[in-house]
């Protein structure tokens, strides 16, 4: 049989520091991805919300309405006319 060795206690002391730090980080990283995929659930919960909403308002204001978030202001593209269009290229 061969014959025990020990370690120093230094050395597993530095060791245990680092075998609990890697782990702890370890756990961290899962809680992150844990965190991670309820905000994507959340984000599409918002993403499907806000296309119902886009859907109405489209329905109510037209396809090319723009609406100030601060204000609530609802207006229409200026329709330029395609002459004076034209002019301002050349």
């Amino acid at each position: 049989m061969s014959e025990k060795v020990q370690l120093k206690s230094e050395e597993l002391a530095q060791l245990q520091v680092l075998n609990t730090n890697f782990n702890n980080v370890k756990i961290e990283i899962a809680d992150c991805e844990v965190r991670k995929v309820a905000l994507l659930s959340q984000l599409q919960k918002h993403r499907e919300e806000f296309a119902e909403i886009e859907k109405e308002l489209i329905k109510n204001y037209g396809d090319n309405a723009k609406v100030n978030l601060q204000t609530g202001e609802v207006t229409q593209p200026e329709e330029e006319n395609v002459v004076e269009s034209l002019e301002k290229v050349k």
